[in-house]
């Protein structure tokens, strides 16, 4: 069973061509997704970006739809941490640890390629929060440049796989590996300065049922943070999430024993010292798939200045120090 994978399929097409007038709703043209081959086909549209809004979404002017309202557009399977506050003058922008970071870099790319980006996607209809989903590519040089996998591989979004649309997994999955070995930004663990505990080693492991037998049982998914360290560590407010935004925040008093661990379980219940409840109604963490489609998730621990302290991606595609296991 394929875990029901964050799809968020609108129901509405983009409407817009490349090779038809702008009066004329219809079918956007065709092109591989990706550079090489072997690959999926893709609807491509092209665009004008108005403005950069945070690291994942642009409002784009999209050639051929008949108006010059632009559309916020959405970054396919790329998710930057959290802005709060939005503006054109960069010292009055706010938000998490690496956020404004991951914007300017998107700025950055932008106006490298003139403000023109090529928008793909396997399905018109892809949206997410009604926002169209699309990869973004802008043409440096001469060569089209994947703006989410660079955000990826430069560590300033994590790999959030969609349903529909995974036709970049396989790269998107590989780039962020790379960040993590490399230590580069949200994987380099003392970047927002240094935290609670900081030298002590932590770990994250996920249960995501692989098999679906506990669907009706949430708390059979549940993620284990773990200490190597000989001493208890104290993570009130630390809080633990998947590729997407959901998140579970350590309650006051909770502390990872020393070479112990503390359970998240995904479903509800009555908390103890080391097990926690995120209290939700269905599954978090996608089901990995071994196949072309190359689905997966991970989960991340961070502390409150907002420096990722811990992560499992999977599947593994680097190194494999953690297997997850079952309990």
């Amino acid at each position: 069973m394929l875990r029901r994978l964050v799809s968020a399929l609108g129901a509405a097409a983009v409407a817009g061509a490349l090779t038809v007038a702008p009066a004329t709703p219809a079918a956007a043209a065709t092109t591989p997704c990706l550079p090489s081959a072997p690959s999926p086909t893709c609807l491509v549209w092209t665009g004008r970006v108005i403005r950069v809004n945070d690291g994942d979404t642009l409002s784009v002017d999209v050639a051929g739809d008949g108006t010059t309202t632009p559309r916020s557009i959405r970054l396919i399977n790329a998710q930057a941490m959290e802005q709060t506050v939005y503006s054109s003058v960069v010292q009055r922008r706010r938000g998490e640890c690496h956020s404004l970071a991951a914007t300017a870099r998107l700025e950055q790319l932008v106006k490298a390629g003139g403000g023109v980006v090529r928008l793909t996607a396997q399905q018109a209809s892809s949206s997410s929060r009604s926002r169209p989903l699309r990869s973004v590519a802008v043409r440096i040089n001469g060569s089209w440049h994947d703006v989410g996998q660079d955000l990826m591989r430069r560590g300033l979004a994590l790999w959030q796989p969609f349903g529909a649309e995974w036709a970049w997994n396989s790269r998107y999955r590989l780039a962020q590996a790379q960040a993590a070995r490399d230590g580069v930004n949200l994987f380099d663990t003392d970047a927002c300065g240094s935290g609670p505990a900081q030298t002590s080693p932590l770990s994250v492991v996920v249960n995501y049922d692989a098999d679906g037998a506990d669907d009706r049982n949430l708390n059979g998914e549940w993620v284990r943070v773990e200490n190597g360290s000989a001493a208890p560590v104290p993570v009130a407010g630390w809080w633990v999430r998947d590729s997407a935004l959901r998140r579970y925040t350590f309650p006051a008093g909770t502390v990872l024993p020393a070479r112990g661990a503390v359970y998240v379980h995904v479903g509800s219940g009555t908390p103890t010292a080391t097990h926690k409840y995120w209290g939700q109604t269905a599954p978090v963490f996608d089901n990995p798939t071994f196949d072309q489609q190359a689905h997966g998730d991970g989960a991340y621990l961070f502390d409150p200045r907002g420096d990722l302290r811990a992560w499992m991606q999977y599947p593994c595609v680097l190194s494999c120090p953690v297997t997850p296991t079952r309990r």
